[in-house]
């Protein structure tokens, strides 16, 4: 099930916001006198084709056929979050889960407790609220997130 509902579909093939990521990851690489390997690439294109949240142990176990150990993963990961193409969010047990985030509004996370299932949301009333607070007492936010955990609706339903 896609837990992901929001994409950037300005490219009816997606091609031009594949560009826009690799063209942001290999800028932060050279900036930090790192370049593109095919171990980075694997790790990034399985983020375009996923349509949920990854933990690193997924993706690990996933291209580890291809030569990747979990130290590149853990490593790429981080250099993702740092230029902003991912963002995690914590999971069921604590474990960071991973999604693309860039050129995607913002979003707020209701996680399961029971089966470990993200879902997405948006509440811009929620968001203005938050906006007219901050103004009133002069804070100036950078990012927030919000987190809720609980039951979806299929545990909910399943629980006695």
């Amino acid at each position: 099930m896609a837990e992901i509902l929001f994409r950037p579909d300005g490219d009816s093939d997606r091609s031009g916001y594949t560009r826009r990521i690799y063209a942001r990851f290999t800028q932060h690489l050279a900036k930090n006198g790192l370049r593109l390997t095919d171990q980075r690439r694997r790790i990034l294109d399985y983020f375009l084709q996923a349509d949920r949240h990854l933990a690193q142990e997924e993706i690990y176990a996933a291209l580890r056929k291809h030569g990747l150990g979990r130290a590149t993963v853990f490593r790429t990961l981080k250099m993702l979050e740092e230029c902003r193409i991912v963002n995690h969010v914590i999971g069921k047990g604590g474990t960071p889960r991973f999604e693309v985030n860039l050129e995607r509004p913002h979003h707020d996370h209701l996680i399961c407790i029971s089966c470990g299932r993200i879902q997405e949301i948006r509440w811009p009333k929620l968001e203005d609220i938050q906006e007219k607070a901050c103004r009133k007492i002069g804070f100036t936010p950078k990012w927030h997130r919000h987190e809720i955990f609980g039951r979806c609706r299929d545990c909910s339903d399943s629980q006695p």
